[in-house]
């Protein structure tokens, strides 16, 4: 009698971790940081992440302590920089984004999205900073 109520609970509990590892893997916005390295200008490092977005998700508007480059590794992402039109770029384009410039990203397409973002940033600054 006891055995059945033990296997329940141990898949109910079972059930309950995987529905959270899962909920947890499938974040709206997620950042990968994945190089960060002195470089031969003083007081400035380079920083790689890699950005996943799910759909319809947007990076709010933001800058950075440097240049970015990003290249869109898969999607649909829509740029809106300030002062300047939106960009849309599809997965093998890339965009220029100068110091200091406030802009978001939002995924305008129906899966999901990813980007490269290469920074050439101040050393010790945070990477980004949200708009005002």
């Amino acid at each position: 009698m006891k055995t059945p109520r033990i296997m329940t609970l141990a898949m109910l509990l079972l059930a309950n971790t995987m529905a959270f590892s899962s909920a947890r893997a499938e974040q709206p916005l997620q950042r990968t940081d994945l190089l960060k390295n002195d470089i031969d200008v003083a007081g400035h490092e380079a920083v790689q992440v890699r950005v996943d977005f799910a759909p319809g998700v947007l990076a709010p508007k933001h800058s950075h302590p440097g240049e970015e480059l990003a290249y869109v590794l898969k999607g649909t992402l829509e740029y809106q920089l300030e002062g300047r039109p939106p960009v849309t770029l599809t997965a093998g384009q890339s965009l220029f984004i100068p110091s200091g410039l406030a802009h978001s990203a939002k995924n305008v397409g129906g899966g999901k999205a990813s980007e490269l973002a290469t920074y050439i940033v101040k050393k010790g600054a945070p990477l980004v900073v949200p708009a005002k």
